[in-house]
């Protein structure tokens, strides 16, 4: 759910922004860069190119890949007690000042000896690359987008802390209260008994926080909605082509019932009927739309209908056929 963890921070800090105020522009600047920001904790998974090496075939590689990420995946990075003093030194960093520039230094540092003692070279190297993430998204939002150091370490702070929940429906619970020896998940969430549901279950979690952001756009976007706007807004700027993806029922009798552990027949196809269709859309809107974002946004919610519509297809067909 990689991408999942940045909208749902974007969501949440713009709608947040906008209802206490700011301007649209200040709003989507400051959701923009709590998005980046949760997405940072998965710089984690640079360290799985390693598995890729000696990999005598395509399902070779992608098993060795996962194996070598999930040594160090969801472990220092996915963290709240790492989350919190890391969006703190993101906004010391923010001030631009000597001293809250060398805080902010001071803090990471600590961070990565802390991680060197307790989980070796690969956990202070994961840790370092994570901490200069955070570091240099810090200064986008200072130098770039004009935000008050305040801003930036609340940015930081929703999309680093809600993180980690995202990945309670895949893989091994994260490591939340790194580097303490207190566990509080053993396993993740199960959705359903059956794995082929329960991966589904979390494709409409990750489904339903990309629609969660795209309302959040409209919202902010359409000077004609002062309030939170009805389906209907989005249903009007989704092309009929999105209607494609229900054609991916088909799928459910023809490819191996998918699961978290072997998914890659069935996610790769989704999404091609999704990149499908927003091409197609965004083809046509070109030539059509008034301005050039109302075409990237009609092509994008189309390309995300596709999607939905194709996931829920399978889903049907699945529960059909068993």
């Amino acid at each position: 759910m990689f991408v999942g963890h940045g909208l749902l921070a974007f969501a949440l800090v713009a709608a947040l922004a906008r209802a206490r105020g700011w301007s649209t522009e200040r709003a989507l600047s400051l959701g923009l860069l709590a998005g980046a920001f949760g997405l940072a904790p998965d710089v984690d998974i640079l360290y799985a190119p390693v598995g890729l090496l000696g990999a005598s075939s395509p399902l070779d590689a992608a098993a060795g890949f996962w194996m070598a990420g999930n040594e160090v995946h969801r472990a220092v990075t996915h963290s709240l007690v790492v989350a919190a003093v890391a969006s703190l030194a993101a906004g010391a960093w923010a001030t631009g000042t000597r001293r809250g520039r060398l805080g902010a230094t001071l803090v990471v540092a600590g961070l990565v000896t802390v991680a060197f003692l307790v989980s070796g070279v690969l956990g202070a190297v994961v840790l370092a690359a994570f901490g200069v993430a955070m570091l240099g998204l810090a200064r986008v939002g200072r130098v770039r987008l004009r935000h008050a150091p305040v801003a930036v370490a609340a940015a930081a702070a929703a999309g680093t802390l809600t993180h980690p929940f995202g990945d309670l429906f895949t893989g091994e619970p994260p490591a939340l209260t790194y580097p303490f020896d207190v566990t509080l998940l053993t396993e993740r969430v199960a959705l359903s008994p059956d794995p082929t549901l329960h991966l589904l279950g979390a494709l409409f979690v990750e489904l339903g926080t990309a629609w969660l952001a795209a309302l959040v756009l409209v919202w902010l976007r359409d000077d004609a909605l002062p309030t939170w706007p009805a389906p209907g807004a989005l249903a009007a700027r989704i092309d009929r082509r999105a209607g494609l993806g229900l054609g991916y029922a088909g799928a459910a009798a023809l490819v191996p019932a998918p699961t978290l552990d072997v998914s890659y027949h069935f996610v790769f196809p989704l999404l091609g009927v999704g990149l499908l269709v927003t091409a197609a859309s965004a083809i046509r809107e070109v030539r059509t739309a008034p301005d050039r974002w109302h075409g990237a946004e009609r092509a994008a919610l189309s390309g995300l209908a596709a999607v939905t519509l194709a996931a829920v297809a399978y889903t049907v067909g699945y529960l059909l056929l068993g």
